[in-house]
C-alpha cells in the first residue's frame, strides 16, 4: 500500500516538472512581430519644407521681320514668302494679335511716287497673309516712303547707292498684342528729331577770342 502511493506520488511529481518546463519554453520565446498601422497614413520621403515647383508661364514678345523688294517693285520674291509663311506659324499670330505692315521705298524717285511704291509693297504682304487665312481686320498698313531709310541712298560722291537702297525697299511686319503702329511712330519721331547743330572747335574759339570786332 505504500509502495503504491510512493509511485503515484513520484507519478505526479513528474508530471509537474514536465509541465513546468513546456511552460517556460513558452514564455522565454520571443513573441512574432506584428504589423501596427499608422495614424497618418504613409510617410513621404520629401522634405515637408521643399514644395514641388510650378511651371511660370512666359510672356510672349513682340515679333518682327522684314522682307525686301526688287527695284521698282511690289513682287513678293519666293524669299519674302518663306519670311512670312514662318510668321504665320507663331504663337502670336495664333492668338490673334494685331499685324502693322510698315512699307518704305528707296529715294530713286519722287516723293508721291515713293510713296505709293511703299504703300504697294505693305498692300502685296498684306494680301498674301489674307491668302494665308489672316483675317483683314487684323492687318494695318502704314505707308512711309522713303522717310526711314535704314542704310544710304547715295554714296559719299552722289552716285546712287544701289545696295543701301536695296535695304531700303522693305516692308516691315510687326506683331505685337497692343499693335505695332507705337514702334513705327517712335521711328518717325526719331527721325523728325533736330539733329544737333556742330560746337565751335578749340581753334575757331581763339581765333574770334583774338579777332578785334569791327
Amino acid at each position: 500500500m505504500n509502495t503504491t502511493r510512493l509511485r503515484t506520488a513520484l507519478a505526479a511529481s513528474s508530471l509537474l516538472a514536465l509541465a513546468a518546463c513546456n511552460n517556460s519554453g513558452q514564455d522565454s520565446a520571443d513573441p512574432e512581430p506584428t504589423a501596427t498601422p499608422s495614424a497618418t497614413g504613409t510617410a513621404s520621403i520629401l522634405r515637408p519644407d521643399v514644395e514641388a515647383e510650378t511651371a511660370v508661364p512666359i510672356a510672349l514678345e513682340p515679333l518682327s521681320a522684314t522682307v525686301g523688294f526688287p527695284e521698282g517693285g511690289a513682287e513678293l520674291a519666293a524669299e519674302a514668302r518663306a519670311a512670312i509663311d514662318s510668321l504665320l506659324e507663331s504663337e502670336q499670330v495664333a492668338k490673334g494679335w494685331p499685324i502693322t505692315l510698315g512699307g518704305h521705298s528707296d529715294a530713286g524717285g519722287n516723293d508721291a511716287a515713293n510713296l505709293r511704291a511703299s504703300e504697294a509693297r505693305a498692300q502685296a504682304v498684306a494680301d498674301y497673309m489674307v491668302e494665308k487665312g489672316v483675317a483683314e481686320s487684323r492687318i494695318t498698313i502704314v505707308s512711309f516712303g522713303e522717310q526711314n531709310p535704314v542704310a544710304p541712298n547715295a554714296l559719299p560722291d552722289g552716285e546712287p547707292d544701289e545696295e543701301g537702297r536695296a535695304r531700303n525697299r522693305r516692308v516691315d511686319i510687326v506683331i505685337a498684342e497692343s499693335g505695332g503702329l507705337a514702334n513705327f511712330e517712335a521711328e518717325a519721331e526719331e527721325d523728325d528729331a533736330p539733329q544737333a547743330q556742330p560746337t565751335e572747335t578749340l581753334s575757331e574759339t581763339i581765333t574770334k577770342a583774338v579777332t578785334p570786332s569791327d
